[in-house]
């Protein structure tokens, strides 16, 4: 499917709202790919589809985990904000023919990140939590000023970090569960950034 398909699709399948967030990390990743030399287009397609599943009731996504996805760490479905990820990754596979390995694992850990993140992953993460259209102006500000204060994957940890640590506080205030495996990457990326 061309770029205009997608688009076509997802604003037919995804609140106003959602598919202004999905053009917005689109946009977004597709700055972040420029800015640390990785498939610009790859990205932008990566965005538009990380949440493709996003609209389908947690009862819809859980059957689809059940049915089609057989490898989900029970933590993972811990927390209902986290179930469109692995169905997005089976969705962009099965219904948009993505077979990209890149895209599929950005878009199935764009939620909870894993230890050792690919630049590629870590971009549609930031994207994500960063895209100017729904996102918090003053908090993306902020992210952007430690990717331009530091070079490289260093800056992307340093702004990984953050992101996490904002992440794990929310969840503590909502009084939601935490994915071990969230607090795996915020572990690693502490050590990473210790060691600056």
């Amino acid at each position: 499917m061309n770029t205009d398909s997608i688009k076509k699709t997802l604003k037919e399948s995804l609140s106003e709202e959602r598919y202004n967030h999905t053009l917005g990390t689109a946009d977004c990743a597709l700055k972040l790919a420029k800015k640390y030399g990785l498939d610009e287009k790859k990205a932008y397609l990566a965005g538009l589809l990380h949440d493709c599943a996003k609209c389908k009731s947690n009862d819809e996504l859980l059957k689809i985990i059940k049915q089609e996805l057989k490898n989900i760490d029970e933590g993972e479905l811990q927390n209902y904000k986290t179930l469109h990820a692995p169905v997005g990754e089976y969705f962009a596979r099965t219904m948009y023919n993505t077979d990209d390995s890149e895209i599929l694992n950005a878009i199935r850990y764009h939620t909870i990140g894993r230890v050792n993140m690919s630049l590629f992953e870590k971009i549609i993460f930031l994207a994500d939590k960063i895209e100017e259209n729904t996102r918090d102006k003053k908090y993306s500000e902020e992210i952007w000023q430690i990717l331009d204060k530091n070079k490289g994957e260093t800056g992307l940890d340093m702004a990984l970090f953050r992101c996490f640590s904002e992440t794990i506080k929310s969840l503590v205030n909502r009084e939601l569960k935490i994915c071990k495996t969230t607090i795996d990457v915020y572990n690693e990326l502490l050590d990473k950034v210790k060691n600056i």
